[in-house]
């Protein structure tokens, strides 16, 4: 039982990785077959669905991996910011080991099926709704209203799934470095400490020597 269980997660971990370096359309069940060394016969057990049904899992297996690591450097000591830039360098790191290959590990599929996928669709949409929470849970935690925190990191998540598109097509890190400065930037605006803007001015006006 255990032994058939591994295999299913062979499947899903597999095919995380084909879909996120190649695409849905362009990785068949043969090669998830073949990369994962699980019998043909356990992929169709398993996935009755077929490749849709894989593609789901995927989704859900691989982003719950970036939940985990937004979770423990959100929850470290600091600043939100220090979190955007640890999750930067993550990323721009992940990049360049994969010589440019890879990309978010549930965005390729997304862009393929959703939304005419609807177990995929769902999947992803948990998954951002996720990271963005655990971003915005960190900003209200320094003091930021809620509303502008769950925007603030909205645009967080957006600004690095666009990063790491534009990492791939120029095999640069440079545009995750660059929207990783910038939006800890932002957080650091955001979430400081609310000084007056204008210091009170003495009884004999402002100007006078």
């Amino acid at each position: 039982m255990a032994a058939k269980a591994k295999h299913r997660d062979k499947i899903v971990r597999t095919a995380a990785r084909l879909f996120r370096r190649d695409g849905y359309a362009a990785t068949g069940t043969n090669d998830i077959v073949a990369a994962s060394g699980a019998p043909k016969g356990s992929l169709y057990h398993y996935f009755p669905a077929g490749k849709a049904q894989i593609a789901a899992e995927a989704v859900a297996f691989a982003a719950e991996k970036v939940t985990q690591t937004l979770r423990d450097l959100a929850g470290r000591p600091g600043h939100p910011a220090d979190a955007v830039r640890a999750y930067g360098a993550l990323l721009a790191g992940w990049m360049e080991r994969s010589g440019f290959r890879d990309g978010c590990p549930i965005t390729t599929i997304l862009l393929e099926l959703a939304p005419a996928e609807t177990a995929v669709t769902a999947a992803g949409q948990a998954a951002f709704d996720s990271w963005t929470a655990i971003f915005a849970a960190a900003l209200t935690a320094s003091g930021v209203r809620p509303a502008q925190a769950r925007a603030l990191s909205v645009t967080a998540i957006a600004a690095f799934e666009g990063a790491l598109i534009l990492a791939r097509t120029a095999g640069s890190v440079r545009p995750i470095e660059e929207v990783t400065a910038e939006m800890a930037r932002l957080f650091e605006l955001t979430a400081a400490p609310q000084f007056e803007m204008f210091p009170l001015m003495d009884a004999g006006g402002a100007g006078q020597a």
